[in-house]
């Protein structure tokens, strides 16, 4: 079918601004059929359903939109407490002066530059694969623009538990950077691997990240999404999990011009464990910050949890699309999914689609989704009690997004998430 004539147009000039990197055979395969996707599918638009509450006007043109960096001062980097080995981008391209030496204890750590090049590597196995899975039902095109042009990322193979976190800094240096990086994960059976994101990698940053969780073994990702204000990002995250495997993801957000992050997962062993959660603070109008995750079970006893939590304030939009799918034969399937947003005024906005499609009778899955203000009778409570206006605010509003917090595993990582809330709220207050 021939795509709409504004579509096509978008999508031919968005192409002719980029290459396909030089790789090996099986590189070169994968990103040339991405491309194909691409020019089928063609980019998003508003019309398009998934689009509707997102406009990806700025992730589609062939430049990206100025975004100067932002100087976060004297003010600690996430996670500086924690020991964990580095791997630094900036703008989009490995800075191996500033990243720590790319091996560790039950870790094998490669650049996709360079593994690109090779004609044989286990990489070749999941590049673009689960990528291009995820494409059904729901059209993923920018995730396969990632696949055909991200010319770097890292490829890491965990075979045991791996004690210290690996943490990707994506720093942000010119205010016209267009960075796409693409990493490729697999945790083998039994092992275990804690992956940190930092930063906001650039200008206009895109970035595609496939994951493959072995049975027995676990995958815990935090992000924390950097605060320059002009900064556009769209995120895929595509998983694969296995019999008795653990993936937990938790993304916390702050500011952003624009912000998509996708996340699908399929379940595809039995008593797996799949779990999503976010939040987001937002202040102004140019803030526009958007989930989008869908998760399949096709497998018996899996759980997967979806938490969502968005403070907005001064204008702020926030959207979440979230869809459990339960597949004929997936019993026993326990789901669940929140998404909640506080309004710290009446100007802010939270555009919310909740979505479960059950083809399975044995099934606990429940979703919900709820906006509104901080509750007045706390409110009144916390002031009886001698708590300034603005302290009392702060403590309802790190109360709203603690059920997210509580996903994460790591009591190290979310106290140092913990602190950062507060300190956002401190830093907006008024």
């Amino acid at each position: 079918m021939a795509l709409p004539k504004l579509k096509q147009e978008a999508t031919e000039a968005r192409l002719a601004a980029v290459a396909l990197p030089a790789g090996g055979a099986w590189a070169t395969g994968a990103r040339r059929a991405a491309l194909a996707r691409v020019e089928a599918m063609g980019l998003p638009g508003r019309r398009d359903e998934y689009w509707r509450f997102t406009n990806p006007e700025t992730l589609n043109a062939p430049e990206a939109p100025e975004a100067p960096a932002f100087d976060a001062g004297d003010e600690a980097p996430p996670f500086a407490d924690v020991e964990r080995l580095r791997i630094v981008f900036v703008d989009g391209v490995f800075d191996a002066a500033q990243s720590d030496p790319l091996a560790g204890e039950g870790l094998e750590i490669a650049r996709l530059a360079e593994v690109a090049a090779h004609d044989i590597h286990w990489a070749r196995e999941l590049y673009g694969v689960l990528e291009a899975a995820g494409q059904h039902p729901v059209p993923r095109p920018l995730a396969a623009l990632n696949t055909a042009t991200a010319a770097d990322g890292v490829v890491i193979r965990a075979t045991a538990p791996v004690t210290r976190p690996v943490e990707l800094v994506l720093l942000h240096r010119d205010s016209r950077a267009d960075a796409a990086l693409h990493h490729v994960i697999r945790v083998e059976e039994g092992a275990a691997l804690t992956l940190l994101e930092t930063g906001p990698g650039a200008a206009r940053l895109n970035t595609v990240a496939e994951v493959d969780v072995a049975a027995d073994a676990q995958f815990h990702h935090i992000r924390v999404q950097g605060r320059d204000h002009e900064r556009r990002a769209v995120t895929g995250l595509f998983a694969r999990i296995a019999a008795r495997a653990v993936f937990k993801s938790f993304t916390l957000t702050f500011n952003g011009r624009l912000t998509r992050n996708e996340v699908v997962m399929d379940i595809t062993g039995d008593d797996a464990n799949a779990h999503v959660a976010g939040v987001a603070l937002g202040d102004g109008p140019g803030f526009h910050h958007d989930d989008t995750v869908f998760i399949t079970h096709g497998a018996l006893a899996g759980e997967s949890r979806q938490v969502f939590k968005k403070v907005l304030r001064n204008g702020a939009t926030g959207v979440f699309q979230g869809k459990i799918l339960v597949q004929p034969g997936a019993q026993q399937t326990d789901g669940y999914q929140i998404s909640q947003s506080l309004l710290l005024d009446g100007d802010s906005s939270f555009l919310a689609k909740p979505e479960l499609e059950i083809y399975a009778d044995d099934v606990k899955c429940s979703h919900g989704s709820t906006s509104g203000a901080i509750d007045d009778h706390a409110l009144y409570y916390l002031r009886s009690r001698g708590i300034p206006l603005v302290e009392a605010q702060d403590l309802l509003v790190l109360a709203f997004v603690a059920e997210a917090l509580e996903e994460i595993a790591d009591e190290r990582l979310a106290a140092d998430l913990h602190g950062r809330l507060e300190g956002w709220l401190r830093r907006h207050r008024g």
